[in-house]
């Protein structure tokens, strides 16, 4: 097939603007809570969130089951049905093991996957294209959404090598959380308008949107995500300033929700407004008592509590 065969063909696909990488929910014995996931599901597509993100980073996948992760797709995807869609995140650094994860998933009827690049083999770039274009191909009906985080994969997705998959037609996004405007400037450059660029740091968000980007796949929007949608909506019809009021607003809590590993921050604010979501799992530990007091201090300027 040609590229212009592939352009011609390729799936237009609306997330929407805010897309929340949701936690996953414990009990205190380290089970997962399904029961608190479906609650909090549907209070977040009911406070600004257009699409959930399951067992993403936020989600604790590298200590999640498949099977675990399977069960969370679906309490979700009924919890939301008809108010918000559902990204599964089914990635791997096996390429065989994210086309069996994704396969199976496209059976439950999920809006899309996010695809995370392989951690801790880091692949060439050719690599990369074969692996995330397998993947797309074993589920051609699936939307599939590039996520590309060096920080935690030790490989940077380079922006040619996107515009190359954003060539295949059911790879519509990428969640971009590296940081690199100049890179974020270069997808943008090379991709079409429909390829959705999503920032995937919630302080990144409006500056993104000035280089033509979507949206965010968040994790403030736990607590924030109206906010989060009059932020966008106000940058969209020329109100600039009222943008960067609530950017500038909410910047805070942006940087205290990554003063310790994600998603520990944001479990224990959530804790602290009430959710019975649990600790995270180890390796990951509790919040240190400075943190978490610097944290309840952003939560009570802001009213979160």
């Amino acid at each position: 097939m040609t590229n212009d065969q592939m352009r011609s063909k390729k799936r237009v696909v609306n997330f929407g603007r805010v897309l929340t990488a949701m936690i996953t929910p414990f009990q205190e014995d380290g089970s997962v809570n399904y029961e608190v996931a479906e609650q909090l599901a549907a209070h977040l597509a009911d406070n600004g969130t257009d699409t959930l993100v399951v067992c993403g980073t936020t989600g604790e996948s590298p200590t999640l089951s498949w099977e675990e992760e399977y069960q969370l797709f679906q309490v979700v995807q009924k919890a939301v049905t008809g108010k918000a869609k559902v990204i599964a995140g089914t990635g791997s650094n096996s390429t065989q093991e994210a086309i069996s994860a994704t396969q199976k998933a496209a059976k439950l009827g999920i809006d899309g996957t996010l695809q995370v690049v392989p951690y801790y083999n880091k692949p060439p770039q050719a690599g990369l294209y074969e692996h995330f274009r397998a993947i797309a191909q074993s589920s051609p009906d699936l939307p599939l959404v590039l996520y590309n985080v060096p920080g935690r994969t030790g490989q940077n997705l380079q922006p040619e090598t996107v515009a190359r998959l954003a060539q295949i037609p059911n790879i519509v996004a990428i969640k971009q959380a590296n940081g690199d405007f100049d890179q974020a400037s270069e997808i943008r450059r090379l991709t079409p308008p429909e390829f959705a660029l999503y920032s995937g740091d919630d302080s990144f968000t409006l500056a993104i949107l000035a280089l033509g980007g979507t949206g965010v796949i968040s994790v403030a929007s736990h607590l924030v995500g109206t906010q989060l949608q009059q932020m966008i909506q106000a940058y969209e019809v020329g109100k600039t300033s009222v943008a960067t009021e609530i950017h500038l607003k909410l910047f805070p809590l942006f940087k205290v929700l990554f003063c310790s590993a994600n998603p520990i921050p944001v479990k224990v604010a959530l804790k602290l407004q009430g959710w019975q979501v649990g600790s995270c799992r180890p390796p990951l530990c509790e919040l240190p008592t400075d943190l978490q007091k610097k944290l309840e201090l952003v939560l009570e300027e802001l009213s979160l509590f």
